[in-house]
């Protein structure tokens, strides 16, 4: 990995988490280690070229819309975005999200998340990823962030005879991301990296929680509980 240059204050921050020296570290991922949803943009891309069938496709359209007007909750929505693609090969879902996320997200990373969580790895702290989105796309996001599949907890239904089913396996969403770390990692977590109220839970159980691109609702969290909020520095050139 090459190293990206960093302008001072994303230095002071990568170089505060280290300093901490966490042996455990989860991170969230849409917003936390890149930017935007790539759960969402993954979903209308797909649709977009025909690999979810269009009598899928269409209902799941309406669903996403009453999901985006809070009539259909995160939980239900999230799952909902793995169990469409049952029946599908999953060798060929994992293609499809390596090319969506190398031509819709990656440039969209955070390189100074990306620099820290390979100098995590680097100083032998454990690093994980945590998403409601489905594994796929999340196991293609974190290869560059130097994660394996083996530590990535993400929406994810059981394979049949290389197919996926509509039987879900894990939603880690909301109070399910805490449940996903106790039940898989099962080890007191240091560090966790979060920014949207979905990952309160997570954060709550950490020794050390950061709010990195914090949603407006978990800015007045953190504000009230006092912990560290840092807007990367694609996102703070833009905030007024």
């Amino acid at each position: 990995m090459s190293t990206p240059l960093l302008l001072n204050r994303a230095s002071q921050f990568v170089e505060r988490v280290l300093a901490l020296k966490p042996e455990l570290a989860v991170f969230d991922c849409d917003g936390t280690l890149w930017s935007g949803d790539a759960g969402r943009d993954f979903f209308y891309w797909e649709i977009g070229l025909g690999i979810v069938d269009h009598e899928i496709a269409g209902p799941m359209l309406e669903r996403y819309r009453l999901y985006e007007e809070g009539v259909v909750d995160e939980l239900s929505m999230c799952g909902e975005m793995v169990t469409m693609h049952s029946g599908l090969p999953v060798r060929g879902l994992y293609q499809a999200a390596k090319k969506f996320f190398e031509e819709v997200v990656a440039s969209r990373i955070f390189p100074e998340m990306r620099l820290l969580t390979h100098q995590l790895t680097e100083n032998g702290c454990e690093v994980w990823a945590v998403s409601s989105t489905n594994d796929w796309v999340v196991e293609a996001g974190v290869e560059p962030f130097g994660i394996p599949p083996d530590r990535v907890l993400a929406a994810c239904s059981e394979v049949e005879d290389g197919r996926a089913s509509n039987r879900l396996s894990r939603v880690p969403t909301d109070e399910l991301k805490a449940v996903a770390i106790r039940e898989v990692i099962g080890r007191p977590v240091d560090a966790v990296f979060g920014n949207s109220t979905h990952d309160l839970a997570m954060l709550e159980i950490a020794r050390l929680p950061f709010c990195i691109n914090p949603s407006p609702d978990l800015e007045v969290v953190a504000k009230e509980k006092d912990w560290p909020i840092y807007f990367p520095e694609a996102i703070a050139r833009t905030k007024p």
